[in-house]
């Protein structure tokens, strides 16, 4: 029922049944427990609400079960089903993951089900976006349908790893956003993000994911894709009572993918579309009247031969789904394979930390 709750050993955060306004329709979920105004992290039944605040939640041999008032399944972690080897528990630990396991194993690798595997519109620090190389799983993040209703939206916020990683803003499959390929340090086309936000990322054979912590453990924060579309970052100010957005994208025009076509970019400053030196409006008259979508083309043809390059800073860099990337070779090596491929238009650092690694080129 609503009243009775988990809570984690700390006081953070709290599980259990709730609904939303007015409205009928019960779910079971994550919030913070000291925030006045409940602030939601994860919701089991997000597309399958109770019709009532009867139902019941519990283990069933290795699955959590959460049923209605007539006993039918709403919601299952729905394992497969195996020997049970000891008793299983289900506990909510303080940075809001809810964790299913063997009452005799405490090692996150022998969880048997978390939460954190399956989020919903919200990203805490240390929970993970991307892939699970060893289950094929694809953690990401989708929207409420609206700040009432915790349904399954039309924005959905992804890692995705053809070429080099970078996280793509979607509305439903219409792509309105990209942070830029992973490039050592942070995503090449966030440098406002705040400097109390450390990012890790972490690429190797098990996993390719992205999480982040605050500088600051004592304050409440958390990314979120919202029902509007918008990619926030968010921290609990007590003073005020209120949860500020530190950060936010897309932030203007210049965010909106392919704004300027190819060979087009967005100069911040004036959230103007211009075409890279060499280059030309591909449709002078609909550039004018202020459509850039269909970007720019070469003023002169490359002669492959002879052909140099023009050095670009402070640039997002381009999507690198059909870029080849090459880890093991450095910028000399990478610069002379690009003059030597006729079909090569641009090179750059894979990585940007030490100096510069690894080598993408974009054909």
């Amino acid at each position: 029922s609503s009243n009775k709750t988990l809570v984690s050993p700390g006081g953070v955060f709290e599980f259990g049944f709730f609904k939303i306004a007015s409205s009928s329709r019960w779910y079971l979920g994550i919030w913070y427990k000291n925030i006045p105004k409940r602030s939601y992290v994860w919701v089991a039944n997000r597309d399958n609400p109770l019709c009532s605040s009867t139902g019941t939640f519990k283990i069933t041999g290795t699955n959590l079960v959460l049923l209605d008032q007539s006993k039918n399944t709403v919601w299952s972690t729905n394992l497969t089903r195996r020997c049970v080897k000891s008793p299983v528990v289900a506990e909510l630990f303080d940075n809001g993951n809810f964790v299913m396991r063997y009452s005799d194993n405490n090692d996150p690798s022998g969880y048997l089900w978390q939460s954190f595997d399956f989020p919903t519109d919200t990203l805490l620090p240390e929970m993970k976006l991307g892939f699970d190389l060893k289950t094929g799983s694809h953690r990401f993040l989708r929207s409420w349908k609206s700040p009432d209703d915790p349904a399954s939206g039309d924005y959905t916020y992804k890692l995705e790893t053809r070429g080099r990683p970078e996280c793509f803003l979607r509305s439903k499959d219409f792509l309105l956003y990209r942070t830029g390929p992973w490039n050592g340090f942070r995503f090449s086309g966030v440098p406002e993000m705040p400097q109390l936000l450390v990012n890790i990322f972490t690429e190797n054979k098990e996993e390719i994911t992205y999480t982040f912590r605050m500088t600051n453990h004592s304050t409440y924060s958390k990314l979120i894709v919202t029902p509007s579309g918008f990619f926030q970052l968010l921290t609990w100010t007590p003073k005020v009572q209120l949860w500020i957005v530190l950060w936010s994208v897309p932030k203007d025009q210049c965010d909106l993918y392919m704004l300027c076509g190819p060979y087009g970019y967005c100069d911040a400053k004036t959230s103007m579309c211009n075409c890279i030196k060499g280059f030309k409006p591909k449709a002078s008259q609909a550039w004018a009247s202020g459509d850039m979508s269909q970007g720019c083309v070469r003023r002169t043809r490359l002669t492959c031969g002879g052909d140099g390059f023009i050095r670009l800073t402070k640039m997002k860099l381009p999507d690198t789904m059909y870029a080849t990337v090459d880890k093991l070779v450095g910028i000399k090596e990478c610069k002379m394979r690009c003059l030597n491929n006729c079909k090569c238009t641009a090179f750059a650092n894979a990585d940007i930390q030490n100096g510069g690694s690894g080598c993408v080129m974009w054909t």
